[in-house]
């Protein structure tokens, strides 16, 4: 069994995602689903392994968007990069689970934001100013990966677009102007094309 395998992630259970109002695709109001799917008593730590294919929990992936001077960061995901089922596409997130090992075992957003950091500086260096904020939800229940994950989106908007992979998985990397990301946007794995079109277009 791998390294991958053996992790325990943060989950969430399916049934609160719909007391609160299952969606597809982008959902803005973050805050109101977090506030209570962070709850103690609603999140837990599974081994990866059994979770990858058991809709009734979803585990909450870090989405991070990086965007400069009318530029996005985005790159191919190679074999590197965790999710096999999404490798050679093209991807705007930078990320990926909240490992137990990152939370101390804690749970809530303090918890959340610890492993969604750590996951953001293991994947890339940035080496420019810049803000942080929470920018929605992603689900997509449409596809075998999308239905056993929650995505949790930032925006990272940077002074100046220098920022460099540090995993051999990110490759191709690099920024491109928003106009071109919207032409190709076919290339691009689901999660990347709801941000293309919610967050990004006509901005």
């Amino acid at each position: 069994m791998s390294a991958t395998s053996n992790e325990r992630v943060l989950v969430v259970p399916a049934a609160e995602l719909d007391r609160l109002g299952r969606f597809q695709g982008f959902h803005a109001d973050a805050d109101r689903y977090l506030s209570v799917l962070l709850r103690p008593e609603n999140t837990s730590f599974r081994p990866r392994s059994e979770v990858e294919t058991d809709p009734s929990l979803k585990q909450l992936i870090a989405y991070v968007v990086i965007r400069s001077r009318g530029s996005v960061f985005c790159y191919t995901r190679g074999g590197s990069q965790g999710e096999a089922r999404l490798h050679r596409l093209r991807s705007l997130g930078v990320g990926g689970h909240v490992d137990e090992a990152d939370a101390e075992g804690r749970c809530g957003f303090e918890a959340y934001d610890v492993a969604m950091r750590r996951e953001l500086a293991e994947e890339v260096d940035v080496r420019s100013p810049g803000v942080l904020k929470l920018a929605g939800l992603i689900n997509d229940d449409a596809t075998p990966v999308g239905e056993v994950h929650l995505g949790v989106v930032h925006i990272y908007d940077l002074d100046e677009p220098i920022v460099s992979p540090r995993e051999s998985g990110l490759a191709d990397a690099g920024f491109v102007p928003v106009a071109e990301l919207i032409a190709g946007r076919e290339r691009f794995e689901t999660w990347s094309r709801f941000c293309i079109d919610e967050l990004l277009a006509g901005r």
